[in-house]
């Protein structure tokens, strides 16, 4: 098992939890100003970056979702697969709880930390759907930009940019998780623990599908 590429995922997905969190609590401190596209290129450039980081050391999975599809895919074994996903777990719960040293409790709270939710008036399997397709979508792109070996060494960008796409289009129904370490995180630091399935089972089968095919 190499510690190196553990350390890479949980940085990675720290960074995406602590950057995506801690822009939507900033849209609400900042009377809106960033809005909807702000927040979705914070997440996008958040993942665009590390992903470009890490991908040398541990490949820049930093999501369960894509670590299962590289495991369905037969591209990493079973025990580092383990590894990797409770490494962006421990990654994201870290990033949530720094999080209440950098911004207001009660900024955090008014934005439920940043937990992505069903919207009200959007049923569970319409939710289900959107994260389902949505994580099909960027993983992918993941397969396409940067685990195919013929991909063009870009692979960071589009991941960011397909991550952006996601939470634009999905941020209003299901909140655009499209990675259960990013749901995690904020739920254990106090966000809540509602519909905890849809956004593990949705995220896992949009990424294997993507491996399939």
């Amino acid at each position: 098992m190499n510690t190196r590429a553990l350390v890479a995922e949980f940085i990675g997905t720290f960074t995406l939890i602590f950057i995506g969190v801690g822009a939507i609590a900033c849209d609400l401190m900042t009377n809106h100003m960033l809005g909807l596209t702000g927040i979705a290129l914070a997440h996008g450039l958040a993942i665009g970056v590390m992903v470009s980081a890490t991908a040398a050391v541990s490949g820049g999975h930093l999501n369960p979702a894509v670590t299962f599809g590289a495991l369905v895919a037969k591209k990493i074994d079973i025990l580092n697969g383990i590894a990797y996903i409770v490494a962006q777990c421990l990654g994201g719960i870290a990033a949530a709880y720094v999080l209440k040293l950098a911004i207001p409790e009660q900024v955090l709270v008014a934005a439920s930390y940043g937990v992505p939710v069903v919207t009200k008036g959007v049923t569970i399997a319409q939710a289900f759907a959107t994260e389902t397709v949505l994580t099909f979508f960027l993983v992918f792109v993941v397969f396409g930009t940067a685990i195919d070996k013929r991909a063009p060494r870009v692979g960071g960008l589009f991941i960011g940019l397909a991550v952006a796409m996601g939470v634009m289009m999905g941020a209003a129904i299901s909140g655009g998780s499209m990675n259960p370490a990013r749901f995690l995180g904020p739920a254990v630091a106090g966000g809540g623990f509602e519909n905890t399935w849809l956004y593990w089972v949705a995220p896992l089968v949009g990424g294997g599908l993507a491996a399939l095919i």
